[in-house]
């Protein structure tokens, strides 16, 4: 995994944050008692969850050091803790009643896998709550891997890999019902209207290029932002004031309705 930038991942923290709350909007409340957060990055979103249930244990969980250390600044909560955990085979420690995962799952391989065992560790009645980004044809992303598949930059970085991992939304229907859970299912696209000097590659700065930015030196990283930035500015020209960059998530809330099997 990249070395994150907790700084860089929050310069746009509004617009980062919308779709965590409209995800966390849709998720039933009733008897909630334990809740964890995959993918917690800087904590400052999973601290608000011990506002919504107050009764609860809260745990955020990331595998980023860089992104612990940043949430082991906020405010202490006795409800609330961060812990070091890889979402793949990460286990708490008593059945969950909520499971959120914002903005994570999609860097997780082998979903057919990760989510059935997601499932498996929610309480009876419990829920899953998921969102993704669901943007992975668009012009941040293709210019990417069109580039990482040229010469200069195989020799440094070697072949292309598999970076994300997000199913059809046919797919996790299919898979949550086969689950037993009932499924809510939706895509948002988000106009977001981002203000400052190509301001789409510096919110891509503080996601999808982390992997190969942190792999390069200095002089190498200025000179594929130089590449990337001006296939950037030519895909999403800026306006006068700003620059419009469409964004689609896919998300999903899962009800369980078998026992636990803990």
């Amino acid at each position: 995994m990249p070395t994150w930038d907790p700084h860089q991942y929050q310069r746009f923290s509004d617009e980062r944050s919308r779709p965590f709350f409209d995800l966390v909007g849709r998720v039933p409340d009733d008897s909630v008692r334990t809740v964890a957060d995959l993918g917690c990055g800087p904590g400052n979103l999973t601290s608000t969850l011990v506002l919504r249930w107050p009764e609860a244990s809260v745990v955020g969980v990331d595998n980023s050091p860089e992104m612990l250390a940043s949430a082991a600044k906020l405010s202490p909560h006795p409800h609330l803790r961060f812990v070091a955990g890889d979402i793949a085979t990460w286990q708490p420690e008593q059945p969950l009643d909520r499971l959120i995962s914002n903005a994570a799952l999609q860097w997780v391989p082998d979903h057919p896998t990760l989510i059935p065992r997601l499932v498996n560790v929610l309480a009876p009645h419990g829920v899953l709550a998921v969102q993704m980004p669901y943007n992975f044809d668009e012009p941040t992303h293709t210019v990417l891997e069109e580039l990482l598949t040229q010469e200069q930059w195989v020799r440094i970085l070697g072949p292309r890999k598999q970076q994300y991992f997000v199913q059809t939304p046919a797919w996790y229907a299919d898979t949550l019902h086969g689950l037993n859970c009932t499924v809510d299912l939706w895509e948002t696209v988000y106009y977001h209207v981002l203000k400052g000097p190509n301001a789409v590659v510096e919110w891509v700065k503080g996601t999808a290029l982390r992997p190969t930015l942190s792999r390069l030196n200095e002089v190498q990283q200025q000179e594929f932002l130089t590449s990337y930035g001006e296939r950037m500015r030519a895909a999403y020209p800026p306006g006068s004031h700003s620059t419009l960059f469409p964004f689609s998530r896919l998300f999903f809330v899962a009800r369980r309705h078998t026992v636990a099997t803990y």
